[in-house]
């Protein structure tokens, strides 16, 4: 255990003196606060260049099958919602209105969303059409989505990954660990530092959404009953799975942070419902 938990030590520290303290954005009334650690050598435009060639070829696929559903009446409906939503922004970093914001709907069974670096967004018909979201429900998801790319989820994911590789890879050889050892070891640092942290992730886009959606005057009571839907559909899918070994939080942890927060941001959403 002493060799595991050197290997999970030497990992972090990799991981620290590697990185230099970014603030990708403001704490906002939701009070995001968390210091970020990105590797010096991986740049914010190297992984929205990555990201962007991987988006375009997704788009150009999803175009060639027949797949894009821009311009039926829900993918009008979800464009217009990430425009107020983009259109806020700037409340928690400047610099993010002048990305190239691209939004795609896509038809897929798949209850999904995503907005990848540098403001590349996906929306799949199977979320819309499966939970009925109403547009409410729909800007809470999308505001979740991204708020990852805001707050740079992705960069710091692989800059994370990189320290953890290294830092085992280094530990194993100054050990001389077997193949059976090293996979504990994995596991160790994968519960005690990766698992928490994509927690974390996901607890800091659900506050940062839900401020980006009332701001874009969407009611974020809408984001307990969103995710109440999904709960509900994961039950059906018996897709659970104890918090402690998962990279988002219990249907419990996140519904009781949600609503802590609704109080924060109702101001700001009746505020934009006035103007």
């Amino acid at each position: 255990m002493r060799r595991v938990l050197f290997i999970t030590g030497l990992s972090f520290s990799l991981f620290l003196t590697g990185c230099q303290v970014v603030n990708t954005t403001s704490g906002g009334a939701v009070g995001v606060e968390r210091k970020q650690y990105m590797f010096s050598m991986l740049s914010a435009q190297q992984v929205d260049q990555m990201y962007a060639e991987s988006y375009s070829s997704s788009v150009n696929k999803a175009k060639s099958s027949g797949a894009l559903a821009n311009e039926t009446a829900e993918g009008k409906r979800v464009r217009t919602i990430a425009k107020r939503l983009i259109d806020r922004v700037s409340y928690f970093r400047p610099d993010a209105a002048a990305w190239d914001w691209q939004v795609n709907l896509v038809k897929n069974d798949e209850l999904n969303a995503n907005c990848g670096p540098g403001g590349k967004i996906f929306v799949y018909t199977g979320l819309i059409q499966q939970l009925k979201l109403t547009d409410d429900e729909l800007a809470a998801v999308m505001g979740h989505e991204i708020a990852h790319a805001l707050r740079e989820h992705s960069r710091e994911k692989m800059s994370r990954a990189y320290a953890l590789q290294l830092g085992q890879s280094l530990g194993g050889a100054l050990l001389g660990l077997n193949q059976s050892s090293m996979q504990i070891a994995n596991k160790v640092t994968e519960v005690g530092l990766s698992l928490p942290f994509s927690r974390s992730n996901e607890n800091e886009a659900d506050l940062i959404g839900l401020e980006l959606a009332a701001r874009a005057g969407y009611n974020p009571n809408a984001a307990l009953s969103l995710w109440q839907k999904f709960a509900q559909a994961s039950a059906r899918m018996g897709n659970k799975t104890p918090e402690l070994l998962s990279t988002h939080p219990s249907d419990e942890s996140r519904m009781a942070s949600i609503q802590a927060a609704v109080p924060k941001v109702m101001p700001l959403y009746q505020a934009s419902r006035k103007s």
